[in-house]
């Protein structure tokens, strides 16, 4: 971690307040009250069912960061998330059903979004436009336009917004792309994903009246309003495709994130997916076997992508993780702290470490400084490894290889593909189109 007197929060936005009022170039909204007590990092958690209780223990560790909000639209998750916070803690927690109050809490400074898949943009770009800045859980988007609308929101009201991959803080998987940078084995042609993870059968609940305490059309939000079902709320809702990407934009966009980060690519040109249901006859729509290619021509290189559920092997002893393959030999990371290096023909053990690092203080860090360079997966991270992860769900739904235009971010003569690089709009959760 690079070591920088950070300046305190009050004393960069006097000093930042000065300078935009002078220069007028960055449409930045600062909240009026940018503090909480003792100069605190205050935070408010966004979707506490699931995995935001994680994101409230990765804060509350942190020396000057304070929980101060949790909100949920199911009331009875807030309430039992909020009475173990306080037991946990000592003290009580605001509690907010509606984002939108939280926007508006001026003593809020950042948020930490750990919603459903469908809600991560626009409350990032809702978070943006109201001063906050954004910790986003993964993926960082449910659909490619609304992950180029939240890099766009970012940038416009200068905000700090970090992707949730925590692998990219990790000291081992730093000095792992270092390795492939540097030539360890070789010229790196091509990453491979794997995601082989249990995934049980989730039956068929149908559909029944809402629940009490549940704001349905709330947890709705911008994806398309349907009947209630217990098929999808809460957690099964990631292999559903109004409101999850399967297991590819899951547990997946750790791995396509480093997939790119270690061949040093973007977006690719041409798709090839395959795959389908063949365990279940449950509700979920998602694959539950998935194999994506992604070809880049122009570098010589390529990612080779794979989702497997329920009982499968390793490979090289890796279930969740990448293998990058070069001239001179290959290199394994293991999910998230990990990695070994295998070189020559007779893959003689190369170069190997295991250290994690905090994700959540890295953020803070950034918030503090108010330098983005110090943020491990800013936002145009999160918008691209999401992207990966889509381009390989849009080619298995349509049944055929694609063709792309990474600076476009266009399929080539390809309307039906095009049509799902976004979403039909449900009010009042608009991506708008000027953020």
């Amino acid at each position: 971690m690079k070591e920088k007197k950070l300046l305190s929060r009050r004393s960069f936005i006097q000093k930042s307040a000065v300078g935009a009022a002078a220069a007028l170039t960055i449409p930045t909204i600062i909240p009026a009250n940018v503090f909480g007590a003792n100069d605190k990092v205050r935070i408010a958690v966004l979707g506490v069912n699931n995995r935001g209780t994680d994101h409230i223990e990765g804060f509350s560790n942190l020396p000057d960061v304070e929980v101060a909000c949790l909100c949920d639209p199911d009331l009875v998750v807030l309430a039992k998330r909020a009475q173990e916070f306080e037991t946990k803690y000592g003290r009580k927690v605001i509690q907010q059903q509606d984002l939108r109050k939280v926007f508006e809490d001026k003593s809020i400074d950042a948020v930490s979004i750990a919603t459903p898949n469908h809600w991560h943009s626009l409350a990032a770009i809702w978070a943006c436009q109201a001063g906050k800045d954004v910790y986003v859980e993964k993926p960082g988007s449910h659909n490619i336009r609304e992950g180029r609308k939240m890099v766009e929101a970012a940038a416009k009201y200068n905000r700090i917004v970090q992707h949730g991959v925590q692998l990219r803080s990790s000291v081992a998987v730093q000095e792992a792309i270092k390795h492939l940078r540097d030539g360890l084995i070789g010229n790196v042609y091509m990453a491979r994903g794997l995601v082989f993870r249990w995934r049980d059968d989730i039956g068929n609940k149908g559909t029944e009246p809402v629940p009490q305490g549940l704001d349905y059309d709330l947890w709705t939000g911008p994806a398309e309003m349907r009947p209630f079902s217990r098929n999808y709320v809460h957690y099964n809702w990631h292999w559903n495709w109004n409101y999850g990407c399967g297991d590819i934009g899951n547990q997946g966009v750790h791995e396509t994130d480093l997939c790119m980060w270690g061949l040093n690519v973007g977006l690719p040109e041409r798709i090839t997916s395959g795959g389908g249901k063949f365990l279940f006859s449950d509700a979920k729509e998602t694959p539950e076997v998935l194999s994506s290619t992604y070809h880049y021509p122009k570098e010589k290189k390529i990612i080779e992508f794979e989702v497997r559920p329920w009982i499968t092997n390793a490979e090289n002893g890796a279930e969740v993780g990448n293998i990058f393959y070069g001239s001179k030999g290959y290199l394994v990371v293991y999910n998230y702290d990990r990695y070994e290096s295998f070189l020559g023909q007779k893959k003689e053990p190369g170069p190997k470490n295991q250290a994690g690092g905090d994700h959540y203080l890295n953020f803070i860090e950034a918030v503090r400084s108010r330098d983005k360079s110090h943020l491990n997966a800013p936002v145009e991270t999160a918008h691209l490894s999401s992207a990966l992860a889509h381009l390989g769900n849009i080619a298995y739904r349509t049944g055929r290889t694609l063709n792309f235009d990474p600076v476009k971010e266009q399929f080539i003569g390809d309307t039906e593909a095009d049509a799902m690089l976004t979403r039909p709009p449900r009010q009042p959760y608009v991506i708008p189109d000027k953020v």
